[in-house]
């Protein structure tokens, strides 16, 4: 195949610049990149490895658009991977978590007893009642993550300090994880879109590494669920790379085929 010079050769929607410098130098750093896995091949494919370590991942999505789950299956892949983690949870406590996990076929228990993995609940009743806190509580949060020793901190979810603080005090939030990543650490942090203004919500996008859009929308008479990759450090594809799955009892998440749901 001839590849005119100056132009990419489209094929699966993926480019390939053999003759561009640039593009060379692109591919060079992503093969040192280091990932953090899912466990999922074919999720770690479309991601085009994983979550890059040493990087902020901001997820959103709707209430059951799979946000938790797919932060469980970070947890078992990184896990897998021998990396220790702390989970930080509003919505659920750590029986839960870990309940959910097993029923999924991704059990940690064993992590957690042996201390390769913490689950940390925070109160969000008590955030509720106390609103004027959150940025008090933010703080507090911003010092947990930069105490901890483990590799990956998943938050699930931010929303709950976000509607309750000020747009300075997340934003600064974001910027100080920022920091934390670019000292080794890989944070995800889940929300709800709706906690933020669409100017800030544009502010936080461009300081994350990489940002994941879960919705659930309806295909024929079927509802699914999907994930937009609009953001991934590295990543040689465009964004807008979409997939669709479904939680499965026996898999955790599992991807549907687009045949499937056009079927």
């Amino acid at each position: 195949m001839e590849i005119n010079k100056g132009e990419g050769a489209v094929l699966g929607k993926e480019f390939f610049c053999e003759e561009e410098p640039g593009c060379l130098i692109e591919e060079e750093e992503k093969e040192l990149l280091e990932f953090i896995s899912s466990g999922n091949l074919e999720i770690d494919r479309r991601l085009e490895g994983g979550i890059p370590a040493g990087s902020l991942c901001l997820l959103e999505g709707a209430n059951d658009s799979g946000k938790s789950i797919f932060l469980q299956q970070i947890i078992w892949g990184a896990l897998n991977q021998d990396k220790t983690v702390l989970f930080l949870t509003t919505e659920k406590t750590s029986k839960e978590v870990l309940n959910q996990m097993e029923s999924l076929k991704r059990g940690i228990s064993d992590y957690f007893i042996i201390g390769r993995s913490k689950i940390f609940e925070i109160n969000a009743g008590y955030v509720e009642e106390n609103p004027r806190l959150s940025e008090s509580l933010l703080q507090v949060l911003l010092e947990c993550i930069q105490r901890c020793e483990e590799e990956l901190v998943l938050i699930d979810s931010l929303t709950i300090f976000a509607v309750n603080a000020s747009e300075n005090a997340v934003l600064n939030f974001f910027t100080e994880c920022v920091k934390l990543c670019d000292r080794g650490k890989t944070i995800l942090i889940s929300v709800h879109g709706y906690a933020f203004s669409q100017a800030v919500l544009y502010r936080l996008r461009s300081v994350c590494s990489a940002c994941l859009e879960l919705r659930i929308e309806q295909v024929g008479d079927q509802w699914i669920k999907t994930m937009e990759i609009q953001k991934l450090r590295g990543a040689r594809k465009t964004t807008g790379n979409l997939l669709s799955f479904d939680v499965d009892s026996e898999f955790g998440l599992k991807i549907i085929p687009v045949s499937k749901i056009k079927a």
